[in-house]
């Protein structure tokens, strides 16, 4: 069964242009890369967890950031190695200078014996839909394709 994990698309609109919330993930596996090294904040879903309640909590735990509804559903893309992310979109604002990440913990060096302590996200900043497509992990490009696109009638849950 494929792994499953919920996140927030914060957008805001800037001198016209719809502008995204993307994360920059943290640990020296990642520190080097930049396009296609950029994700919507999500994680997975504990067991019994309603996803948008996973979603919101993610969020909060890799940003520092609140999130607050309504929520757009973006619905799902599933990722090359199988995992399956459902998201969400709320219209909001922030300081992307103000991020507070929870950390991870892993051996650095790799066979050093040391363990270091890591953000699980180093960096966030908000991107044009057009810029967000050289940075955001090619999967979740969808995902904000589906937000460019949603007028009419979004399915939004205020909860």
């Amino acid at each position: 069964m494929a792994k499953k994990s919920a996140g927030l698309v914060m957008y805001r609109i800037r001198g016209g242009a719809l502008e995204v919330l993307l994360v920059h993930l943290g640990g020296p596996f990642w520190a080097k890369k930049d396009a296609g090294a950029w994700f919507i904040p999500k994680g997975e879903i504990e067991p019994g967890e309603d996803e948008l309640a996973a979603a919101q909590r993610e969020f909060e735990e890799e940003t520092g950031f609140k999130p607050a509804g309504p929520f757009i559903a973006l619905g799902s893309v599933r990722q090359k190695g199988g995992k399956v992310v459902t998201a969400w979109a709320f219209e909001g604002n922030c300081d992307p200078a103000a991020l507070k990440s929870n950390t991870f913990k892993m051996e650095w060096p790799p066979r050093s014996g040391k363990e270091r302590e890591f953000p699980e996200v180093d960096r966030a900043a908000f991107f044009t839909i057009e810029a967000a497509r050289e940075k955001v992990h090619p999967a979740e490009f969808a995902l904000l394709q589906r937000l460019d696109a949603s007028s009419g009638s979004p399915r939004i849950r205020t909860d």
